[in-house]
């Protein structure tokens, strides 16, 4: 049975708005026998933040939390993983990466940290950017959520947020969100599927296609997101499938999995 990973921001929802067909899609997931994850590059929200975005967005499905995935996450196992006994962390983020490093078993300092650990947050400051430089300085891992540098409406995302501190350290962090295979591996762990039968859907060329590639994955790029169809033309590797929006996404679900894989 194929199994799908799917980008939530161009492909389910706009800002804060379900796109056209969205719904339909969710529903058919939902109540279908085809195992997916809802997968985001974006820290700064919990599954069960997610699943109330969909709710005030319009999807009317209740989408339970085990679907959700995100860059936090899988940050958190990715330190937890390489850590050892290494478990201090200065943290730039918000309540959801601060949960997850906790989860794991991080202790959170602004001292002597054996870890800078960036995500996403409003209140970025000067002192944030001082302290982690001089912890990093001072032999701090640098170790960042995902390399997107704007979110939806021109919002600054972990990428543009790392680039003072790089410049002043001289050392770029380890990105671990999409496009790293590491987060699709992660993915394909929790979701307990194979790479030979999953599928990506995603709406930019630049994350969502290559990780996919990358890690082995048949991609579908949906165009209703960043990348357009034009732009193609432009890259040295191709999607193994593209489609228009939502609705078509379910019915090349339906082709590829089989009638009865996302169906009621």
């Amino acid at each position: 049975m194929k199994a799908l990973i799917c980008d939530i921001d161009g492909v389910v929802l706009h800002d804060d708005s379900a796109l056209p067909g969205a719904n339909e899609l969710v529903a058919r997931l939902v109540s279908g026998s085809m195992p997916f994850l809802f997968l985001t590059n974006f820290p700064s929200q919990t599954p069960a933040d997610l699943r109330d975005r969909f709710r005030s967005a319009g999807i009317d499905v209740p989408v339970p939390v085990k679907h959700f995935y995100t860059s936090a996450i899988a940050t958190a196992e990715f330190l937890n993983d390489q850590a050892g006994d290494r478990r201090k962390a200065y943290v730039i983020g918000e309540g959801a990466l601060v949960h997850a490093l906790y989860e794991a078993g991080f202790v959170l300092t602004e001292n002597d940290a054996d870890y800078v650990v960036l995500g996403e947050t409003r209140s970025y400051s000067f002192d944030m950017i001082r302290r982690a430089s001089y912890l990093i300085q001072k032999g701090a891992r640098f170790v960042a959520t995902n390399p997107d540098v704007h979110g939806p409406q021109g919002r600054p995302s972990c990428g543009a947020l790392a680039a003072p501190i790089e410049r002043i350290t001289g050392q770029r962090p380890f990105f671990v969100g999409k496009p790293n295979a590491f987060m699709m591996r992660a993915a394909l762990r929790y979701l307990h599927a194979r790479t030979d039968d999953t599928l990506i859907a995603g709406d930019n060329m630049d994350t969502d296609i290559i990780a996919g590639i990358q890690s082995g994955l048949e991609t579908i790029l949906v165009l209703t997101g960043v990348s357009r169809r034009e732009e193609l033309s432009h890259y040295p590797y191709r999607p193994h499938h593209i489609v228009e929006d939502a609705p078509a996404l379910l019915a090349l679900l339906e082709t590829l999995a089989g009638a009865g894989a996302p169906a009621t």
